[in-house]
């Protein structure tokens, strides 16, 4: 089986470390977003005229969901918060790339929000597919089955025993299905949006949440999406180190394992969930803010 990405090593902080490069699966269609709409991307074009989905208006999921719909030739509409009103005039970042590529976007009043995303699960028509927010659907498994395989090809030809897989959650979809897939691994996450309670109530929508799957705490609460220093010097030294990540998902998650690595046994091996596309406009606010 030839690879989608391929794994290089990585020294940080004193430390070696591998990471798989699934940020260069794909410039538009990467990482985690790429494993979660793969069967989708194997999908016949004729299958579907539309796909709906929703979420944040510089969602990663919806740059690769607007990518993949172009790709097949569907329609794409989102559904989002209002915008304000200098983002609507002067689009940016995902929002601004995802236009371009022919998503419709629908914006509602934040009180009517939940019930507009409630009137999306149910669409009479069979020829458009609702995704829901950052790809947390069933729908995911086979794309991050291929993953778990790669990762347990590489794990055998390295003659590798004790093995860490870490990724970073949103909804924990990837976590969740390539812990159930790597049984004899452990998968190591942590909640970058909400806490590790709310990632284990998403989770369980999946299914059981699997006994080697760790939620690493970090010492300090963080805010989703929100800038943070410590966060910023992360991702600068990460990127000096050789590779970049993205500073709201990836930045966390190294910042947290960094916090952990004394409890780690074994090697280490990051999957990197893309999402360099968003750092443009995380970058613009970190500017805004004086940091």
């Amino acid at each position: 089986m030839q690879p989608l990405s391929d794994v290089e090593s990585f020294r940080f902080r004193g430390r070696d470390y591998f990471v798989k490069r699934d940020e260069l699966i794909d410039p538009l269609l990467s990482g985690n977003k790429y494993r979660k709409l793969y069967s989708l991307i194997q999908t016949p074009a004729e299958r579907y005229r539309g796909i709906t989905s929703y979420g944040g208006t510089q969602s990663n999921a919806m740059l690769s969901i607007a990518a993949l719909c172009q790709q097949k030739g569907w329609a794409f509409h989102y559904t989002c918060k209002l915008l304000p009103e200098r983002l609507k005039a002067n689009p940016t970042g995902n929002l601004k790339r995802a236009l371009e590529l022919g998503m419709q976007l629908h914006e509602v009043e934040h009180k009517q929000y939940d019930a507009a995303i409630a009137s999306l699960s149910s669409p009479a028509d069979t020829s458009t597919l609702l995704v829901p927010q950052g790809g947390a659907d069933p729908i995911a498994e086979l794309g991050i089955n291929v993953l778990a395989r790669e990762i347990s090809q590489w794990q055998q030809e390295r003659g590798i025993e004790k093995l860490n897989v870490v990724t970073p959650s949103g909804t924990g979809t990837t976590a969740c299905y390539l812990a159930l897939a790597l049984p004899g691994v452990n998968v190591l996450t942590t909640a970058c949006v909400g806490d590790s309670n709310y990632l284990i109530q998403q989770m369980d929508m999946l299914g059981a949440v699997p006994l080697n799957l760790r939620i690493l705490e970090n010492e300090k609460k963080h805010h989703f999406a929100r800038p943070y220093p410590e966060f910023l010097d992360i991702y600068r030294e990460l990127k000096e180190a050789g590779i970049e990540f993205d500073l709201i998902y990836g930045a966390n998650m190294w910042h947290t394992l960094l916090q952990n690595i004394d409890t780690i046994e074994g090697t280490i091996l990051y999957v990197h969930s893309g999402g360099l596309m968003g750092n443009e406009t995380m970058l613009d606010r970190y500017r805004h803010k004086g940091l």
